[in-house]
């Protein structure tokens, strides 16, 4: 009885065809490895070529359907090996093609020739990597306080998660870089006018577009901005680098401070006034009516309050941040500085209050107050009941001692605890200035 597939099977025996029947040698391929049973057979073919693996060895289906058993049967001339996996060897159906003539540069040529080009692993992978590296190129012209975000980026994969492909990611980075290599803004803007001014459009920094986020991430790392959520810690971070939403919703809390009709008023009565960041940077800098040029800041609104309770107009002059350093914030501070202020800054003794207190040191100059390891130890002997400390340590450049004392000690100390302590330095400068002003 004659097999099933001997036709196919005689065939393949035969000579090659002549170079120029070339139509003749397709027909045959296809008749050969174009069955739907072979499917499998070829796209293990396409893997080993992708792999770079050589087409040697065996390939084995397991639980072949009937259909695919009777292909590789037509295929090979012969029953394939029995039992519940189907395997081909490899070489076989190489040799097969090539004394029949359809397929005369072996395997590998065929399957292109009916499934199309494969693309070998390795090489593609080569030729994405050169064209990520080609991405990242412009990280280079960041000034030398990114260096160590640009190296983080490329590390934690942060471009490739916010553009997939190289294609995507490197108009997104040459962006980003010229938006950072223009920050910090100063004057502070909006972050509407900076973009239409340094990038493509006024709504190229808008929430949530991956150049608002790999920008944010950046300006950060520039600025110091401590880690957070949520849309008031994004405001403040883009205004860490004087980018604002507008130029009313940054303000500062102040005590006592003067340089216009408003102000002059307000410290005349001895009562707290808050600045826009419109109004500092629409009129000169604020004065400082006090002999001695000292700004006291604080991070909490208790500790202004109760100064302003408690001395009123004689209080001398005081800046609140109430948390991270406001655009407001340090714009104010920055012209105090300029104009031949002092500051001595207080604030929480934890490592959220460390941070802040950095923060402000990186954008104005200042000195301790009462904010120093000596104090924070004297601080923790009054503590009647300690505060666990919470969080990421973080350093105090201003007394590397301190930092070393709060991983001692592990007790949070807040601002509104040692109040007692700052409000007599301050009853201190209200005398002072008391005598000044009637001097004066």
């Amino acid at each position: 009885m004659e097999r099933k597939g001997a036709t196919d099977a005689s065939a393949a025996e035969q000579p090659a065809t002549p170079q120029a029947d070339r139509q003749l040698d397709t027909e045959r391929l296809g008749r050969l490895l174009g069955d739907p049973g072979l499917a499998w057979l070829l796209e293990r073919v396409r893997q080993r070529l992708a792999g770079g693996r050589p087409l040697t060895g065996t390939v084995t289906l397991a639980r072949p359907d009937e259909r695919q058993r009777q292909a590789a049967e037509r295929l090979l001339g012969r029953a394939p090996s029995a039992g519940r996996s189907l395997t081909v060897r490899l070489d076989a159906v190489d040799a097969i093609l090539r004394r029949s003539g359809a397929g005369p540069d072996g395997l590998g040529a065929a399957v292109v020739a009916l499934t199309g080009p494969v693309a070998v692993q390795a090489e593609v992978r080569d030729r994405e990597e050169r064209a990520w590296e080609e991405v990242y190129a412009p990280l280079g012209a960041l000034a030398a306080g990114l260096t160590g975000w640009a190296e983080r980026i490329r590390r934690d994969g942060l471009v490739r998660r916010l553009a997939r492909t190289p294609e995507t990611a490197g108009p997104l980075v040459t962006a980003a870089v010229r938006a950072l290599c223009e920050l910090p803004a100063d004057p502070p803007t909006s972050r509407a006018t900076f973009a239409a001014r340094h990038l493509s459009g006024a709504h190229a920094l808008d929430e949530g577009t991956p150049l608002a986020t790999l920008v944010l991430s950046g300006l950060r790392s520039l600025t110091g901005f401590s880690d957070g959520a949520g849309a008031e810690w994004r405001r403040e971070a883009w205004a860490s680098a004087g980018l604002l939403k507008d130029d009313v919703s940054s303000t500062v809390l102040t005590l006592n401070l003067r340089g216009t009709p408003a102000l002059d008023w307000m410290a005349d009565v001895g009562e707290p006034a808050v600045l826009t960041l419109r109004s500092l940077s629409r009129h000169a800098p604020v004065r400082v009516a006090t002999a001695t040029g000292a700004v006291h800041v604080c991070e909490n609104p208790a500790v202004l309050s109760a100064a302003a309770d408690a001395f009123g107009s004689a209080c001398p002059p005081m800046v609140c941040l109430q948390g991270q350093p406001s655009a407001a914030a340090l714009t104010l501070l920055r012209g105090l500085s300029d104009h031949g202020a002092e500051l001595f800054y207080h604030g929480d003794f934890d490592w959220g209050g460390v941070r802040v207190a950095a923060a402000l040191r990186r954008g104005v100059p200042w000195r301790p107050w009462r904010y120093t390891a000596a104090d924070y130890r004297a601080a923790v002997d009054k503590v009647t009941e300690p505060q666990p400390l919470p969080g990421v340590s973080a350093a105090t450049p201003w007394d590397p001692a301190l930092a070393v004392a709060l991983a001692e000690h592990g007790v949070r100390v807040e601002e509104e605890s040692v109040l007692d302590d700052l409000l007599s330095d301050l009853e201190r400068g209200a005398r002072g200035r008391g005598a000044w002003q009637s001097g004066g």
